[in-house]
């Protein structure tokens, strides 16, 4: 990994989120500025495999930093998890010249990255863009803020109705493995109770906090529930309706509307700087790196230590839960 990089394939990979486009923006025109050739990967790793690679120019990205999705399309390659569906790729990428790569995406597609570079000799550059802010290393993921503030325009038009019918109404926000939209959307909205996959579940201890309330004739609650926890939020519902079957329970299920629309002025901003930077770090021959934000510093982690690692979340979180939501 000596050589200098000259030609730099970009690609997005798994789940799509809002201010994808910016960063494939912000990296193609930086590395045009920096005299380098600059490829379109389509559809991620498979792109790679199918030889589906794209010469892009700066008119390539011109009109898409407040467009949702991502122009290179994205997916989930199985075939890149083969020794021989990596071996295929690499051989496409010789034959563009490409020697560099930016991968947009999460952990998942840290690892196939990190994976490819042990194997050949291609320095490859992460750019943490997920919805679900998962990623330790850095403050900020592309597409989180668009996608939490998606979910607490969506639940504040619930609570109306919600308080209109005295009801109690449970959310289900994306966040299989990460409960931060649930947090941030939760604490945003007022929510009596949240529950996130990283914090156990005490469903009793919020059955009989929902009878207290019925009790003091507090009939509007809301509850903010992440996708991977307790069964969701039709579950939750669920019990709530055995406990209190003369309460009214619904269930609203916000799905992928969080993973889609035009990015916010902040995800379009961080989706700028980290391309810029990742471009800087293969031309400082800084490879093998994730490319992150802390206190408003980059911060580079290396691929293999990135992968390892989880976002946790913050026990002075879940005491401001407990005490606003009292």
């Amino acid at each position: 990994m000596d050589k200098k990089v000259t030609k730099i394939g970009v690609l997005t990979s798994g789940g799509d989120s809002p201010g994808m486009n910016a960063a494939i923006r912000a990296v193609v025109r930086t590395g045009i500025y920096f005299d380098l050739e600059v490829y379109g990967i389509m559809r991620g790793y498979a792109g790679m495999i199918d030889n589906d690679i794209i010469k892009m120019e700066s008119r390539s990205v011109a009109n898409i930093i407040q467009r949702g999705g991502t122009i290179l399309k994205t997916g989930r390659c199985k075939e890149f998890f083969d020794a021989a569906g990596r071996k295929k790729a690499y051989e496409n990428l010789k034959k563009h010249g490409i020697n560099g790569l930016v991968i947009i995406g999460g952990d998942g597609s840290f690892r196939g990255a990190q994976v490819f570079s042990n194997e050949f000799d291609i320095p490859c550059i992460g750019v943490p863009g997920t919805i679900d802010k998962d990623i330790a290393g850095t403050d900020f993921t592309i597409g989180f803020d668009t996608a939490v503030n998606t979910a607490v325009e969506a639940i504040d038009k619930i609570r109306d109705t919600m308080d209109a019918h005295d009801r109690i109404f449970v959310i289900e926000v994306m966040g299989r493995d990460s409960g931060y939209i649930a947090l941030h959307s939760g604490i945003a909205t007022g929510a009596e109770n949240i529950l996130i996959p990283e914090k156990e579940t005490d469903i009793e201890g919020i059955l009989s906090a929902l009878m207290e309330k019925e009790r003091r004739q507090k009939l509007v609650n809301l509850i903010v529930v992440a996708e991977g926890k307790f069964g969701g939020a039709n579950e939750v519902a669920n019990a709530i309706k055995e406990r209190l079957p003369q309460q009214e329970v619904r269930v609203c299920i916000l799905g992928h509307i969080q993973r889609g629309g035009s990015p916010s002025c902040f995800d379009r901003l961080v989706a700028s700087r980290m391309g810029f930077a990742a471009v800087e770090c293969l031309l400082e021959s800084r490879y093998n790196v994730f490319v992150g934000i802390v206190n408003n510093r980059m911060h580079y982690i290396p691929l293999n230590e990135a992968v390892k690692k989880k976002q946790r979340v913050s026990e002075d979180w879940m005491k401001i839960v407990k005490i606003l939501s009292s």
